[in-house]
């Protein structure tokens, strides 16, 4: 979806998409992934008023979507509260990790700490049993920012994530970035 088409908005019914930016030299960088039963709304950036950049989405995975056109969801904003509340919180939400990775850009320091404490802290162990609170403690941080962090490190297939655990998966890549 570009600034000069609006796609609409997709629902994303099973599979991945990944939804990017490029910049002007061609390089892409990963906005945010869409799972299902989630919804991209800046593919239908037309119906919120002073959103213009081009978002790119494509699929990473066998994908089924809806797409419903913009001009009808901007009518079902107008006319159900419910519908447009739910669009302002799925946009703070995007904002949000936007935001995030922003700052994981401009300061590139906090996915080293976290690499250099699971290495340490799994001392050749393949898992954790640490909650990410516990690890916001050590590492002088949120819990948010340990919990967005290691999601990313999850989506790039270095760590799974199970409720109070953290497995490795690639011990190797985790070093290098640690380094």
């Amino acid at each position: 979806a570009g600034s000069d088409d609006c796609l609409g908005l997709l629902l994303v019914t099973s599979g991945q998409l990944r939804a990017y930016i490029n910049s002007e030299d061609g390089r892409e960088i990963t906005v945010y992934r869409l799972l299902e039963r989630d919804m991209c709304l800046f593919s239908a950036s037309c119906i919120m008023r002073g959103i213009q950049f081009d978002i790119y989405i494509s699929a990473e995975k066998d994908t089924r979507a809806w797409l419903i056109p913009a001009d009808v969801y901007r009518s079902l904003m107008d006319s159900s509260a419910a519908v447009a509340n739910y669009t302002n919180e799925v946009m703070a939400g995007r904002f949000s990790e936007v935001m995030w990775l922003l700052q994981q850009i401009l300061w590139k320091s906090f996915d080293r700490r976290l690499a250099t404490f699971l290495i340490e802290e799994a001392q050749d162990a393949d898992e954790l049993q640490i909650t990410h609170e516990k690890i916001a403690l050590h590492l002088g941080t949120a819990r948010e920012v340990v919990t967005r962090m290691l999601k990313y490190f999850q989506d790039e297939g270095l760590v799974q994530l199970g409720r109070g655990r953290i497995r490795i998966c690639d011990p190797d890549r985790l070093r290098r970035l640690a380094q």
